[in-house]
Formats: structure tokens, sequence, C-alpha cells
């Protein structure tokens, strides 16, 4: 799923992320600060959530 984070909040560990799409579909997840950091992850980039049982990939194009 490709769109656009809608939302971030970083806690002391971990962030909540939201992820929509064009058509208004969104997914949430929690990852860490860490993975926010590194993949300069912020409100209104672009980014993918990709699923694999019940985890969620998060990635943006490099």
């Amino acid at each position: 799923m490709q769109g656009k984070v809608t939302e971030l909040t970083k806690g002391a560990v971990n962030a909540d992320l939201t992820i929509t799409d064009a058509s208004g579909l969104a997914v949430s997840a929690i990852i860490t600060n860490n993975s926010v950091d590194r993949l300069g992850l912020a409100v209104g980039k672009a980014a993918a959530a990709m699923f694999k049982a019940s985890s969620v990939i998060v990635g943006i194009d490099a």
C-alpha cells in the first residue's frame, strides 16, 4: 500500500504511524523510533506499508 504519512507520534521507544493512500484508506502501525529516524519519516512524506503475516513493514522509495 502506497500513500503518505498522515500521523506520526513518537513515544519513548516506539512510534505510532498512520499511512493514508489516495483513496483515503489508512493503515496504522507501531514501529521503532530508530526506524522512523532511519527512514526519515515525517507527516506528509510518501511511504509504503507491506504486509507479511501479522507484521507490517514500512518503507520509502530510495
